[in-house]
């Protein structure tokens, strides 16, 4: 086991996504500092930059060149009670480039009146885009930018993660 939370940082075409692992697990991914997507996490060992994070950072370079599926099988973990976990790995689940309603992720969670939950669930996320909440909507039929919902990261971030899923997978 390590002493330290590793992170590293890939830059990609809507900025840099900080990435940190302990334990050869990613537990936070994020756009911005480093610091922040640390200062999130539970009680924390301290944090250890690195020039790279081997197949953590590969991943996420393959993702933003077009490998959209190339993050699916990533190690994750995060603290969460049972619906939080079974949401995220329903989130995990939904293919590149198509979206579900907060409403769906619930019930396929588990939880079918549980939307605001999900909601939660979405916000709580510590490890986007790995953890794809950005797939996660208020509704499919409305023009884009109008019911995506919220995104810790800005709508216009969520939104181009999308159209990059859609056109490259």
């Amino acid at each position: 086991m390590t002493e330290t939370v590793l992170t590293a940082t890939v830059t990609g075409p809507i900025g840099e996504l900080a990435l940190l692992v302990y334990d050869d697990v990613l537990v936070a991914a994020g756009f911005g500092p480093a610091e922040a997507q640390h200062a999130r996490l539970r009680t924390p060992p301290p944090l250890r930059r690195v020039n790279d994070l081997g197949p953590f950072s590969a991943a996420l370079s393959a993702y933003f060149d077009g490998g959209v599926t190339a993050i699916d099988t990533l190690p994750v973990h995060q603290p969460g009670g049972v619906f939080r976990q079974a949401a995220w790995k329903v989130m995990r689940e939904v293919r590149p480039g198509e979206t579900i309603s907060y409403a769906e992720l619930a019930a396929r969670a588990g939880s079918p009146l549980a939307a605001r939950a999900a909601g939660s669930a979405c916000a709580q996320n510590l490890i986007a885009p790995v953890v794809p909440c950005h797939r996660v909507v208020r509704g499919h039929d409305a023009p884009a930018g109008r019911r995506l919902g919220g995104y810790a990261y800005g709508l216009s971030r969520k939104e181009w993660l999308l159209a990059h899923e859609r056109e490259s997978g």
